[in-house]
């Protein structure tokens, strides 16, 4: 790719030009060996192709082949759906939170409202130019599109940070396609605290009457990277149902992180659904401290126990391109705490194993699933009609 853009080192000058090669959609590293029956195959593909099948979180999107690209990559405000990819990936609904946290485009921090609008604009100019992959505002857009075998994507924010403190802005990112909205990232906000803070303060007064807004516009509401305080507190305020849609739990492997017991009861109390993430050295497991698809479906089996598995669903959190150097990249900005709080050592991976990019991530979750003996209306729920059964309760 070549385009204008900005330097990681600056701003580039007027006219001058950055060249940026972009991952492969697909096989960047090999792939993942699950080890199947013929008539358990055929189940999988049945399972796949007759169900709806929604991601909670993933970023369906190129990024650039060397990740220390991706500011300047960022800078260019144009981020590559990846159309073919998706088309590959067996899923019916992507959870697409957009560059979100890493996008400096027009200055030089996150999370400002000119960045999100643009990359709002940018991403459905984009998706406009084609018929492959639409954007999803309704429960009646996620049938249709699975009657036609094509991929829809929801637009949604990991926090409403660029908000600031006004309260309308969350009717204005309504207007322009976005459906899904996290109340913190990590670091505090005027609506509450993140799982970074010290001092956890919970919900404000600003954060409440913003769920109540969220409530009336038909916005879902998301706690992955909110504080275990903010989280309950919301699912206290929320007369809907809320989403983690991707994190793990505490009880699994201690780390800020992942969520506490208190949370994800919380959560499952709403109606809610709890999205199981894949992002690399975060759900991992003692049983298998390298990460890979099985130390996710043992957050997975834990959240199944505690909370029902109505309540539990897929969020891998992956992307196209090399996802641990992404966090080597950004990892002082993304804050994830992998190795604090008391989780045992763990083996470092260049990626994870079954879970790496969104065109594997549902043969693999369902093939894990039909091995470990679920039944067809199990794994049904947890492939999407857990998500859609709470859609039909948010998106008024």
């Amino acid at each position: 790719m070549t385009a204008g853009a900005y330097s990681s080192y600056g701003y580039l000058q007027p006219g001058e030009l950055v060249e940026i090669p972009l991952a492969p959609e697909a096989g960047r590293v090999p792939p993942y060996e699950a080890v199947l029956t013929e008539d358990q195959t055929q189940r999988v593909d049945r399972l796949l192709t007759d169900n709806i099948v929604i991601s909670l979180h993933d970023h369906p999107v190129r990024f650039p082949d060397d990740m220390r690209d991706t500011p300047a990559y960022n800078r260019t405000g144009r981020q590559h759906t990846a159309f073919r990819g998706l088309a590959s990936s067996r899923m019916t609904i992507v959870f697409d939170n957009m560059m979100d946290g890493t996008a400096c485009v027009t200055g030089n921090a996150p999370w400002r409202w000119n960045d999100v609008i643009t990359d709002l604009g940018m991403r459905q100019a984009d998706l406009a130019h084609q018929d492959e992959v639409e954007v999803i505002r309704t429960v009646a857009d996620i049938h249709r599109v699975h009657a036609q075998g094509r991929v829809g994507l929801v637009f949604g924010l990991e926090a409403a940070t660029p908000i600031e403190n006004e309260i309308d802005r969350l009717d204005v990112l309504y207007g322009l396609g976005v459906r899904q909205i996290g109340i913190a990232y990590s670091d505090a906000n005027a609506l509450g605290s993140g799982l970074n803070e010290s001092f956890d303060g919970g919900l404000t007064a600003f954060g409440r009457r913003a769920i109540e807004r969220m409530n009336a516009l038909g916005l879902a509401i998301d706690v992955s990277h909110s504080s275990d305080r903010t989280g309950i507190e919301t699912c206290e305020a929320s007369e809907q149902p809320v989403f983690i849609t991707h994190a793990g739990a505490k009880g699994v492997w201690n780390t800020p992180r992942m969520k506490s017991d208190a949370v994800l009861r919380a959560v499952a109390g709403t109606g809610g659904v709890i999205g199981m993430s894949a992002a690399p050295h975060t759900t991992l497991s003692a049983e298998h401290p390298r990460h890979t698809i099985k130390s996710v479906m043992d957050h997975f089996r834990y959240c199944v126990d505690l909370v029902g598995i109505e309540h539990v669903a897929f969020g891998p959190d992956t992307l196209y391109g090399d996802h641990v150097g992404l966090h080597t990249v950004f990892g002082p900005l993304l804050k994830i705490g992998v190795s604090t709080g008391g989780g045992p050592s763990y083996e470092k991976v260049e990626y994870v194993d079954g879970l790496e990019n969104p065109s594997e991530n549902f043969p693999n979750i369902c093939a894990e699933l039909v091995k470990d003996g679920f039944s067809d209306a199990d794994i049904v729920a947890v492939l999407g009609g857990n998500i859609l059964r709470a859609l039909e309760g948010i998106w008024v």
